[in-house]
């Protein structure tokens, strides 16, 4: 006896996930959700509470997928800040040019309609972004910085990642985000390298 088909939960969360990557949130409709995931409204608010929800368990999905590629990036050179923040920004590099995926950031996109996005669907926004820089600021701690310069190379590496997002979301050639991405990643070896001298 043919049994009833089951609902994917991980599928439908990465189809909506990616109607709110190209769409923005705003323009993620409840009838461009329901096509891409297959479920109706009813079906929709039964299984993840509605919109706003669902937006949310999407930003959870995206940040757990890609948030664990950049940690596992600045992890790779434990000694060696420098190089992490390299391998944090080909890491950034390697999603925001994979054309399996749209152009940009989740979240950088979300940040920038965080006007538009519920009390809670901002809080969520804010905390990643926070994370983010936490996991940045720990690759950087071996660099002998000062705390209010720790923090401050921290804030300007995650800015970085999110300018380029949204220079790719505007069609912005790769040559010239690896471009920025090396002149960022210099200006962290100087940094770096002004911290060791001041010892």
């Amino acid at each position: 006896m043919a049994g009833k088909k089951q609902f994917d939960v991980e599928h439908a969360l990465d189809e909506a996930m990616r109607v709110f990557w190209e769409r923005g949130y705003a323009e993620a409709s409840l009838d461009a959700l329901g096509s891409a995931t297959g479920l109706g409204r009813g079906s929709l608010y039964g299984a993840f509470g509605g919109k706003d929800a669902l937006f949310r368990q999407c930003l959870d999905r995206y940040s757990a997928i890609y948030g664990q590629r950049f940690e596992q990036a600045l992890a790779a050179h434990p000694d060696d800040p420098v190089r992490a923040v390299e391998a944090f920004f080909a890491a950034i590099l390697a999603r925001i040019t994979d054309p399996a995926v749209p152009d940009g950031c989740l979240v950088a996109q979300s940040a920038a309609q965080s006007p538009m996005l519920t009390a809670e669907s901002r809080a969520l926004v804010h905390d990643l972004l926070a994370r983010q820089r936490e996991r940045v600021r720990g690759a950087l701690t071996g660099a002998g910085l000062g705390e209010a310069a720790l923090d401050e190379l921290a804030g300007f590496v995650v800015g970085l990642n999110q300018s380029l997002a949204v220079l790719s979301r505007a069609g912005a050639a790769e040559a010239e985000l690896r471009s920025i991405a090396r002149l960022g990643s210099a200006t962290v070896a100087r940094s770096v390298a002004d911290a060791g001298e001041r010892v």
